[in-house]
């Protein structure tokens, strides 16, 4: 499976944990110890496997939001005062968009799901590890904050290239570990879905959110152009046939930073100066995760909506503001958003460990067409900072 692609191997997780949670009903065999053996073995892993991710979500949060905000710091002038505050800006505004039209709409699309399946780990795991965080979520990000900031106000600390050390050990538990893993946890979570009979609500569910979110990632792009339109005074809708390369690629890639070569040259032939685009296309690369926000807030809804919860506009907005920050300096990871947004998901909406497997299973499979809309958005985010440069 290590030729595959991440999305072809999240899915084959997908569909393998479907099939054997099912041999339990289709097979008759829900009942032989061999099944109920097979559920559980999957229920261990998924423990183990949750326990080690909650231990490593306050490390994902301090060393790459403390060194996100220290190279921030240093960039302060005008140009980086103005794509942060668009990239930032944007980001709320569409949480809060998404969130008004997800309280409108998924009501009515998304059923409670009944069942265990949400609260806890039907399956009985073998044997479960507990493995507690060196300190908290918010503890983290309070940390993050006050060493990021004092970092970013002092020159060649030894402090900050502690912090980068540190960070290149949480990447490479990321890209070798963290990562790699992650389809055989969905299949375990699909497995004991299926074992549950709650597959067919669990698919509906998801089949609502994926098209939503599809929809308000479009909607997004066509807003960021509109106001880039309206900014310069001049139809930048034309622009967007430029921009089609840096969208397949990202498509194709899930990576921002390895569609920053084909978006500079959509930036320039969009008649972008080379200096702001050279300046704010990389930069976008890393802060702008409008896509990505789009996913989190409408998944999380919506994962919320089935379990029975309401969502409530006074418990997102506090979310949405929290996850602009985190998204300045998530990981430059496939998937990297969610897992730099799992702390907030868990602390401030109170989601379970199955409600985080789905989350992280919604966004992974989704996060091609996540990145594209952070790449295209961030083509808009350059036309405005160059108006405003030439200006």
């Amino acid at each position: 499976m290590k030729h595959f692609g991440l999305l072809a191997r999240l899915l084959t997780g997908i569909l393998l944990g479907v099939l054997i949670g099912s041999l339990g009903g289709v097979a008759g065999i829900g009942e032989t110890a061999l099944f109920h053996g097979v559920i559980r073995a999957f229920a261990t892993f998924n423990s183990l496997f949750s326990s080690f991710l909650s231990f490593m979500i306050p490390l994902i949060i301090v060393s790459f939001v403390a060194v996100g905000l220290a190279d921030l710091g240093r960039k302060a002038n005008k140009l980086f005062g103005i794509t942060l505050l668009l990239a930032y800006g944007t980001t709320v505004l569409s949480g809060v968009v998404v969130f008004l039209v997800g309280k409108t709409v998924l009501p009515r699309l998304i059923q409670p799901i009944t069942g265990k399946i949400m609260e806890s780990n039907s399956a009985a795991a073998f044997f479960t590890l507990e493995i507690t965080p060196v300190f908290g979520v918010m503890t983290a990000l309070v940390l993050a904050f006050v060493f990021g900031i004092g970092m970013a106000n002092t020159q060649q600390s030894p402090l900050n290239e502690a912090f980068r050390h540190v960070q290149r050990i949480v990447s490479m538990m990321l890209a070798k570990v963290i990562i790699p893993l992650i389809p055989v946890h969905i299949a375990g979570l699909f497995a004991n879905i299926a074992a549950e009979g709650r597959l067919i609500a669990t698919a509906k569910m998801f089949a609502t959110l994926y098209l939503l979110i599809l929809a308000m990632q479009a909607l997004y792009i066509v807003s960021q152009f509109a106001l880039a339109s309206a900014v310069c005074r001049k139809n930048h809708f034309k622009s967007l046939k430029n921009v089609a390369p840096a969208y397949l690629t990202a498509l194709g890639t899930q990576s921002s930073a390895t569609t920053i070569p084909v978006a500079l040259n959509c930036a320039y032939r969009n008649g972008v100066g080379r200096d702001v685009a050279d300046f704010v296309v990389p930069l976008c690369a890393t802060i702008n995760l409008n896509g990505d926000t789009i996913t989190l807030v409408l998944g999380a809804m919506g994962i919320l909506i089935a379990s029975g919860v309401t969502p409530t506009f006074l418990t997102f907005l506090p979310f949405i503001l929290m996850l602009g920050v985190t998204m300045v300096a998530a990981p430059g990871v496939p998937g990297g958003g969610v897992m730099a947004a799992l702390g907030l998901i868990e602390s401030m909406l109170g989601f379970t460990d199955p409600m985080q497997q789905l989350i992280i299973a919604l966004h992974f499979s989704q996060d091609s067409f996540g990145t594209a809309t952070n790449v295209t958005g961030d083509q808009a985010i350059a036309l405005i900072v160059d108006h405003a440069d030439k200006a």
